[in-house]
């Protein structure tokens, strides 16, 4: 009998969560990179804090993330239970959704915990989406 269950794997997918504001862009075909390095979240198995480093890179479309909300968005995360994989990839899909990018990536670099650190990048693109 496996110790996680489907309700461990989704947890923290459809939490409530602040929404991300936009700016609107005025240059085209640049690219921007944001780093995180105190990211916290919760396993939503165990309760122990999980600590790391996302950083998101993306070409704007008509719109740029607002700094400040995105920070407040991360920051809903601290006491929420969600696995790394989870976090990449809901953080990814909520971006995307907040400005539409012409591409986007994120990667999450998480602390060592039990000797073992973990690294997940989901990717996105206008043409194929997630996964290109």
């Amino acid at each position: 009998m496996s110790r996680y269950t489907k309700e461990h794997a989704k947890k923290g997918l459809d939490a409530g969560l602040p929404a991300i504001e936009t700016w609107p862009n005025q240059f085209p075909g640049y690219e921007i990179t944001i780093e995180s390095p105190e990211f916290t979240s919760v396993c939503p198995k165990t309760g122990l804090p999980d600590f790391g480093l996302l950083v998101l890179r993306y070409t704007p479309g008509k719109a740029c993330l607002e700094l400040k909300s995105y920070k407040e968005y991360l920051l809903s995360y601290r006491n929420l239970g969600i696995f790394y994989e989870n976090v990449v990839n809901r953080v990814l899909r909520d971006v995307v959704a907040a400005c539409g990018p012409e591409k986007a990536s994120l990667t999450g670099v998480f602390n060592a915990r039990g000797g073992m650190s973990a690294s997940v990048v989901a990717s996105y693109t206008k043409e194929g989406g997630y996964g290109s």
